[in-house]
């Protein structure tokens, strides 16, 4: 195989990540709070095949002597694109949009190996779910999973007549008999490495190893801004992904169009008697 057939088929496999990737934009353009992803490309080692320079015709060159033979493409890196999505009013109590690019909700999510663990997420459609505890209802997302509080889950009581979520994340209930109680408050963080995110289906994770401190910190209660009765959308743009899978699509075929190529090359030679 020669140099030209393995840059293309390393080429086409990287090629293939940024398509999946694109895709999975795409399909997730109307999901509730969804952050699209970039992928970035870096060139492989190259080898430096030096020539005999003649120096009169040396005289204003720019680019470097010799010639530099490449071994394909990789995905240097897939960025997390946390531009704010449009906010859309749903007029529903539960329902919470986080206008400042920067924050998250936690929830609990379940970690590889089964265990509770801290999820961080922008999707704020919530919901109550009956609790543990005899008259009290959880928060949790679409999903089951609990909404943590700054004193851990948020629980509201069962006889509840209104919720009203101020833009700190303060809960205030007013039960049926018109009495006023504070249910505790949403704790919001602050992304401060978001790019060290892993996904955890449309939420977020930490990876193991990483301090949380890296990632994320505790959100300042009077820098927060919350808006009850709406949601964030998807922060894709349909017809930019279009043309990411237009240009893709054509990469791909090129570089098989090399391959196809090289092969007929190398048939030609064999074929010379």
């Amino acid at each position: 195989m020669n140099t030209s057939m393995i840059n293309a088929s390393v080429t086409m496999g990287q090629l293939q990540h940024k398509l999946d990737t694109t895709a999975n934009n795409m399909a997730n353009s109307n999901t509730t709070g969804f952050k699209s992803r970039d992928v970035q490309f870096s060139d492989l080692l190259f080898q430096q095949i030096n020539n005999k320079l003649d120096g009169r015709n040396e005289q204003g060159r720019l680019t470097p002597a010799g010639i530099r033979s490449g071994s394909g493409a990789r995905v240097g890196t897939t960025g997390l694109n946390l531009e704010m999505g449009a906010l859309k009013t749903t007029d529903r109590a539960l329902d919470l949009a986080l206008v400042k690019p920067e924050l998250f909700f936690q929830v609990q999510g379940t970690g590889t190996d089964g265990e509770d663990s801290v999820e961080y997420t922008r999707d704020g459609a919530f919901y109550l779910k009956p609790g543990s505890a005899k008259g009290e209802l959880d928060l949790v997302t679409s999903d089951g999973n609990a909404v943590i509080g700054q004193n851990g889950p948020i629980r509201i009581p069962e006889n509840y007549k209104e919720i009203s979520i101020g833009q700190n994340g303060n809960l205030s209930v007013t039960l049926d008999n018109g009495r006023i109680i504070n249910s505790g408050r949403l704790a919001l963080v602050e992304a401060v490495h978001p790019q060290q995110f892993i996904a955890a289906g449309h939420n977020f994770r930490i990876p193991a190893g990483v301090n949380t401190n890296q990632v994320v910190r505790a959100a300042n209660p009077g820098n927060t801004d919350l808006k009850q009765g709406a949601l964030e959308m998807s922060n894709v743009n349909v017809g930019n992904e279009m043309t990411e899978i237009v240009n893709m699509q054509r990469s791909y075929q090129f570089n098989a169009r090399t391959i196809t190529m090289a092969d007929q090359m190398m048939g030609l030679v064999n074929g010379i008697r």
